[in-house]
Parts: C-alpha cells; sequence; structure tokens
C-alpha cells in the first residue's frame, strides 16, 4: 500500500497509534506526518488512541488498502482477474486427474470432469472466499491474489500424474487484528472445506454414477482441511493453534475422520 503521507509504496506499513493513518518508515512517528490527534502523541494519552495488539497479527499482511466499513464486501478487477486465473489452473489440475484415473482414456476423463471440475474449483474458491468475506466482515482489507512459488507448484501438478497440490494464491489481509480475529479468519478457510466434504459425503451415500467422483471430492476437501490446519508457517492451522488449541484439535480431527471415511468408501 502507499504512505499515507508522501504516497511511497510500502511493503511494511506502520499504522500510527493515535490517527490510525499507515505510512512509510520515514513518515511513521507523529511528528513526521503532521498527526491530527499531535497534542495526544505528545501527553502519551491512550484514552482516544486506537487499540494496538502486541501479537505479531497485527500486520499479517501489508498488500492493498484498507476496505469499507465493518460488514461491507468487495472485489476489485484486479482481485477478479487473480480468481479467474486461479480457477482456470485449478480445473486444468482436475482435468489431468480424472485423465490419470481414466488410465489416458479422454473420452472417459471428459465425461466425469464436469463434476469433479467444477466441485474442486468450487471447494477451492470457497476456501479462499471464505477468508476474504470473514476478513472484510471484520472491517480489514482482503483480496485475493495469485502467488508465483504457490502458482508454480498447481501447474506442476497439471502435468504430474501423482502429485497433486493446489495453492495458486491466498487471500492477502490487511489491517489491524490480534490473534483471536486473526484465529476466527484462518479457521473460516478449513471450516468451509470441512462442511463442503460431509455435504460431498452425504450425497455420495446415495448410489449414483457419479458416487464415486463425489467421495473423491469429499476426500479432497477433507485433504485441503487437514493440510491447512497444519499448525506450522504460514498456513491457517498456525493461526488457529495460536488463538485456541481446542478449536484447533476439534478442527482437526474432523478433517482427519472425514479424509478416513471418504478414503474407505472411495
Amino acid at each position: 500500500m502507499n504512505c499515507q503521507k508522501c504516497g511511497q509504496q510500502t511493503f511494511l506499513p506502520f499504522q500510527c497509534p493515535y490517527c490510525g493513518g499507515k505510512f512509510c518508515s520515514s513518515h511513521r512517528l507523529p511528528e513526521n506526518h503532521s498527526c491530527p490527534k499531535m497534542d495526544l502523541a505528545r501527553t502519551g494519552k491512550k484514552e482516544d488512541a486506537i487499540p494496538r495488539s502486541t501479537s505479531s497479527y497485527e500486520y499479517t499482511v501489508t498488500v492493498g488498502q484498507p476496505g469499507p466499513a465493518k460488514g461491507g464486501f468487495f472485489f476489485s478487477p484486479k482481485e477478479v482477474k487473480h480468481l479467474i486465473v486461479a480457477a482456470l489452473i485449478v480445473m486444468a489440475v482436475g482435468l489431468s486427474s480424472m485423465l490419470f484415473f481414466s488410465g489416458g482414456n479422454w473420452q472417459a476423463a471428459l465425461s466425469i470432469f464436469g463434476v469433479y471440475g467444477i466441485v474442486l474449483t468450487a471447494s477451492f474458491l470457497a476456501h479462499e472466499l471464505a477468508h476474504k468475506f470473514s476478513a472484510q466482515r471484520r472491517g480489514l482489507w482482503a483480496e485475493f491474489r495469485l502467488v508465483l512459488w504457490g502458482t508454480l507448484i498447481t501447474l506442476l501438478s497439471v502435468i504430474s500424474p501423482v502429485f497433486k497440490i493446489i495453492s495458486p494464491g491466498a487471500v492477502m489481509i490487511s489491517g489491524s487484528a490480534g490473534q483471536k480475529e486473526m484465529g476466527k479468519i484462518s479457521l473460516a478457510g478449513p471450516i468451509t472445506n470441512i462442511l463442503l466434504s460431509a455435504a460431498l459425503t452425504g450425497v455420495a451415500l446415495i448410489p449414483s454414477s457419479y458416487s464415486g467422483v463425489l467421495f473423491s471430492a469429499a476426500f479432497i476437501n477433507g485433504f485441503m482441511a487437514l493440510f491447512n490446519l497444519i499448525p506450522f508457517g504460514v498456513l491457517d492451522g498456525f493461526k488457529v493453534f495460536q488463538w485456541s488449541k481446542i478449536v484447533w484439535g476439534i478442527a482437526f480431527a474432523a478433517s482427519v475422520a472425514l479424509m478416513i471415511i471418504n478414503y474407505y468408501f472411495f
């Protein structure tokens, strides 16, 4: 985002605890950006200052501009383009997966790709949009962006017969948020996949020619939830685990159970 004083683009903005503005390192101090609450800064009073979290989650992601008022949802033209490209890549992974399972038979692969590809792409988008809407509901800036390394890994999954990882991008979030808020935002994605996995399992239990495909899609949703709940690094699970180990444990156990159930039926 751009510094509100000089307009210089900065990838690590500093938020003034008094006026709430975001500035570059040169203008981060109240006296350097002509803070409208300079008197408050000088006296050291905190009554009217914007609360600051001591958590490392305060500067979650530093891309983009602050969103609208709390509760508003919006998409930028750039974000829509990134979502479309990501959806096409994910659909390509779905088609290659069906080609692998059909033994290279293109006709057979295309006959079931319609169901599998749509479910797979919808599951990915639902995961990311759950993060986005959860963050925007809390008044934070949140937009999906393609990530170079994630896109390359996903493209590799298109041509690989076994290696299948879907991670072309992620929702970028900017704004001041505490550990609990970030935990809930991070949980939104895996919980969405868990609910989708449970729903797909229920539909797949009804005998039909698509039961196998639906069990496979339910398994993938369970795996997406499980993978993202790993409490490590930039994954959702790390922030959920830091917020509530009990909530994390319940979600993690549910994703494992759904994977086992669908693997058995599939």
